[in-house]
């Protein structure tokens, strides 16, 4: 049995990057209710990024962005079962003060949220703030966030912590400690990334489309977290275009395509092949929305088309992945996507588990 979860467009235009897909500038009452809405039809969690710079063209898009931990706070305040994870790029926020962050949204949820550490790849997010370390970065950016979670957990399990390293604490106080435990979550697709989540997260983002490639990654994952004598759950991210009939779906796709954001994708594609590391996400994003004729889905991944019935069957086999925990969804219209997804396609699905 799987849960599944809904990546909330904290961004405009959410992940497709197209001028003729739904356009939309996020608020607070967007992503509320999107959030009550999934939690009404039984989605376990509710995830939003962290981005300090979109990549224009004529939709500008994730030219408009939300804060994460801001927005989860308040969501966490007008709902009360599902699980609430925000972003955290290491290099913007000192580990003690998130950690006291993390402790007082703990104490707000009862203990529903959780934090999900990006490591940083984007130098423009960050040189635009005078915070990008230098183009090494790329190489050691997971010591820099395995250092960073070490002292989180550090401080949330002891309350203070004496550490001297990238970041020097003496007899740093962090209290209360969070009452529930804070949960970390993270994307790490490289080997390096991978061995991060084994050794400090409880889930791990096996954002890979081809399923033997998933069942891998999951595999991989287990193994390493297994080494350490941990448990780490892997989840699945899937793009849900639903339409009345396939045809109907597949119309909306055409439609999507052809408006593709050609400016935004080329400049997104851009930054990613800045990153050195050749092993991870940022290679497949650029090989992604290769060719004549670009993806305009995020990361060129292939979404999931088609009437209730075909969606849920494909994501019936996507759960049925070895090592599969649970699945992220983003909709083209997400509002009318969740609403639609619980009423239509959670029914037809047995995989499908909705917590108490």
């Amino acid at each position: 049995m799987v849960e599944f979860g809904v990546f909330l467009p904290i961004a405009n235009n959410g992940w497709i990057l197209s001028e003729t897909s739904p356009q939309y500038r996020p608020t607070f009452e967007l992503n509320r209710t999107i959030t009550q809405l999934a939690e009404q039809n039984g989605f376990g969690f509710a995830l939003s990024m962290v981005k300090f710079r979109g990549y224009g063209g004529p939709t500008r898009h994730w030219d408009y962005c939300q804060d994460s931990l801001t927005l989860m706070t308040g969501l966490a305040a007008v709902t009360s079962r599902i699980k609430l994870f925000a972003s955290v790029a290491p290099i913007t926020l000192h580990p003690a003060l998130v950690a006291r962050m993390a402790a007082t949204i703990d104490d707000i949820s009862g203990g529903r949220f959780g934090i999900n550490i990006v490591a940083g790849w984007n130098r423009a997010e960050y040189a635009q703030m005078g915070l990008w370390p230098g183009d090494d970065f790329y190489r050691y950016r997971y010591d820099y966030a395995q250092e960073y979670a070490h002292i989180l957990r550090a401080l949330w399990e002891h309350g203070k912590l004496t550490h001297h390293g990238r970041f020097d604490l003496d007899d740093c106080q962090v209290l209360p400690t969070p009452e529930h435990g804070v949960k970390l979550i993270s994307a790490g697709q490289s080997p390096r990334g991978q061995e991060f989540c084994a050794r400090y997260c409880d889930y791990h983002f096996s954002a890979v489309g081809d399923p033997a490639a998933v069942a891998a990654m999951n595999r991989r994952t287990h193994e390493l977290a297994a080494g350490h004598g941990r448990s780490v759950t892997s989840l699945n991210l899937a793009t849900i275009v639903l339409g009345d009939t396939d045809a109907d779906a597949r119309r909306k796709v055409e439609l999507y395509t052809e408006g593709a954001d050609v400016e935004a994708i080329g400049f997104m594609t851009g930054q990613y092949s800045l990153d050195t590391a050749k092993d991870g996400s940022s290679a497949s994003v650029v090989s992604g929305h290769g060719g004549p004729r670009p993806s305009p889905f995020y990361g060129g991944a292939e979404p999931i088309v088609g009437s209730a019935a075909t969606v849920a069957a494909q994501l019936e086999e996507m759960a049925a992945i070895e090592g599969t925990g649970g699945i992220m969804l983003v909709f083209d219209d997400f509002i009318e996507g969740v609403a639609r997804f619980g009423a239509e396609v959670r029914p037809l699905l047995s995989s499908f588990t909705a917590p108490s």
